[in-house]
């Protein structure tokens, strides 16, 4: 009877134990996380070419902290201030008025000679400058093509290169989902867009404008929006008008971030050249990609990579130095991605970046002056040249 009791109780235990054991080993681990790795140091074996996103002059922001170092060069004591701004107190203002309607700020000629000097050191190939529709708003393409203008009027701008993105706007096209548009409207907004991209070819001809692989580089921002019946036909359209003037096109598209290029396929296969994801430090309020965003922006772009080549196009990753909410809007719970004193997070992303580029070895650096969101590499009283630094040393043979 003892061994009969002793059977049972041996029985159970064993269950037990395999139980707990067979338990233990299902239990999740940090190592089981495809999300578990660390991003690599990347070698540069040649040049990656690099553009900068360059913001037209603004006022800044009182909750501004940095000091732009040119800015105290020229004698200013921090902020970009106007002539005749709320805010020009001491110092030299190091920004003017150019006469218009409306006025257009821009930049004294030290303030653009420093910034061309910061973009060399940093390695950057070319100015990215946003221009709105020449034809269907002209008023704002007038404030926008005199950042170009005073950019040219530099005295070593001919050492630098620019190129343009057409900042698109559905609004201003008529462009709209829900509303029914006859065709002689829809003629008329098609003819207003095709007559834009001549009038930039004017900024086309001139001989620091960037080119990728002989083709001139456009870029089109928010194409996920370009709604057409025919988009490949729109693109093999708009080729044809600007190859009759002599312009063969690079065309870059740029989609919404955090988002599937598959979304909007019909209007970006057999369309453009080239995609692109907006500013992915602004992570929507996702706190999971806010606290692995290394690991969350690798995965997503290797699959961007993969796509949008597998369409015969190339994948431009565009990397920022920080992300801030709560300076265009303090309430805001937004978490925030600071910049650091050594510049980790922006040179872990630039890794990122590295790992992820197409053949063409294209990359965008998101900004070099967007102190409204605090993602300007450009040069501060608080961190110098620490970002300028990062970039050559990871996108140039040192």
């Amino acid at each position: 009877m003892k061994n009969k009791y002793l059977y049972r109780y041996s029985t159970i235990l064993l269950i037990l134990i395999g139980f707990v054991s067979c338990k233990k080993s299902t239990v999740p681990q940090v190592t089981d996380s495809f999300l578990d790795y660390t991003i690599p140091e990347v070698p540069v074996t040649s040049n990656y070419t690099v553009g900068a996103f360059y913001y037209a002059p603004t006022v800044f922001n009182a909750n501004i902290t940095q000091k732009p170092a040119a800015s105290i060069a020229a004698g200013g004591s921090g902020p970009y201030y106007y002539n005749g701004g709320s805010g020009a107190t001491g110092g030299i203002p190091v920004l003017g008025f150019q006469s218009g309607t409306p006025p257009v700020q821009v930049f004294a000629p030290s303030i653009w000679d420093a910034h061309v000097a910061n973009a060399a050191t940093a390695g950057i190939d070319y100015f990215i400058f946003s221009v709105r529709s020449p034809t269907l708003d002209n008023g704002n393409y007038k404030v926008d093509s005199s950042v170009v203008v005073n950019f040219m009027k530099a005295a070593n701008s001919s050492k630098m290169n620019f190129a343009l993105s057409y900042n698109m706007s559905t609004g201003t096209l008529g462009i709209s989902n829900t509303l029914a548009l006859d065709s002689s409207i829809v003629a008329t907004k098609l003819l207003g867009f095709y007559n834009d991209f001549k009038r930039l070819s004017y900024w086309m001809a001139q001989a620091n404008y960037q080119k990728v692989n002989g083709k001139y580089l456009i870029i089109i921002n928010n194409a996920q929006d370009l709604n057409a019946k025919n988009c490949p036909a729109l693109y093999a359209q708009l080729r044809t008008n600007l190859s009759a003037l002599g312009f063969n096109l690079y065309i870059v598209g740029m989609q919404n971030h955090w988002s599937p290029p598959e979304r909007y396929y019909y209007r970006f296969q057999n369309c453009t050249d080239a995609m692109y994801e907006a500013n992915m430090s602004d992570e929507n309020g996702n706190n999971d990609r806010a606290y692995e965003f290394a690991q969350y922006c690798d995965q997503n772009w290797a699959y961007w990579k993969t796509t949008v080549e597998s369409w015969g196009q190339e994948f431009i990753p565009d990397v920022q130095a920080a992300y801030n909410y709560q300076i265009t809007n303090t309430a805001s719970t937004a978490i925030s991605t600071p910049r650091t004193t050594d510049g980790s997070y922006y040179r872990t992303f630039t890794n990122v970046a590295k790992r992820n580029a197409s053949k063409s070895r294209l990359i965008f650096v998101d900004s070099f002056n967007d102190f409204q969101h605090d993602t300007q590499i450009e040069p501060t009283q608080s961190y110098g040249t620490t970002y300028l630094d990062i970039t050559r040393q990871e996108f140039k043979i040192n």
